[in-house]
């Protein structure tokens, strides 16, 4: 009886003690408009499979990772939309989005609120994207480690995942106000396509 107490009371605070473990903080990974910020999470790495998540569409439905299995995905994580610098990175992509097969998901994920994004995707034509809202748990921005501690914003970063979900292609963009490799990322995301 004693062996058994004693059983539960390790398994009692080996799960206490996870369940309090703060998450990761990488301080000086990238900068916003020139300074330092901390990004919250772990840093995705290449060859990994990547975390699952659920993130909010335009219509408040939730979109899990999982729910898009079989697709290569090409995950864009922006600070805001409404930025002209966010604005110029989807208007990209959507635009890339007419060349792409239709076996390629192309995914933007901000805090900005469903609505807010349904209005700016209306209003500039974005049809090749699909847009995510993080704002309700932020546990995409946690879980690749692109959440903006301070800010509640999320840091630029891209990631594409093959079918099966393995990262193939992480960009941290060091500079929140700077374009993402565009050609680099297009090239992994062909190579990916032709090696499916």
């Amino acid at each position: 009886m004693k062996k058994m107490i004693l059983i539960v009371l390790v398994l009692f605070f080996q799960a206490s003690a996870q369940a309090a473990d703060p998450l990761q903080e990488r301080a000086g990974t990238v900068t916003m408009k020139g300074k330092a910020v901390t990004l919250l999470g772990p840093e995705i790495k290449v060859g990994q499979q990547a975390p699952d998540f659920t993130a909010q569409a335009t219509d408040l439905s939730d979109v899990r990772l999982s729910d898009l299995k079989g697709k290569i995905k090409l995950i864009a994580s922006v600070p805001s939309l409404d930025t002209p610098v966010c604005s110029t990175e989807i208007r990209r992509f959507n635009k890339e989005a007419a060349f792409v097969s239709p076996g390629i998901a192309i995914l933007f994920i901000s805090m900005d609120l469903p609505f807010a994004q349904k209005r700016f995707c209306a209003a500039e034509g974005i049809q090749g994207v699909q847009t995510l809202s993080d704002h309700r748990t932020a546990e995409f921005g946690t879980g690749y480690g692109v959440l903006i501690k301070d800010l509640r914003l999320l840091s630029r970063a891209l990631f594409i995942l093959d079918p099966k979900n393995i990262v193939r292609y992480v960009e941290y963009v060091k500079e929140n106000g700077k374009q993402p490799d565009y050609e680099k990322a297009l090239k992994a995301l062909d190579e990916i396509e032709r090696d499916k």
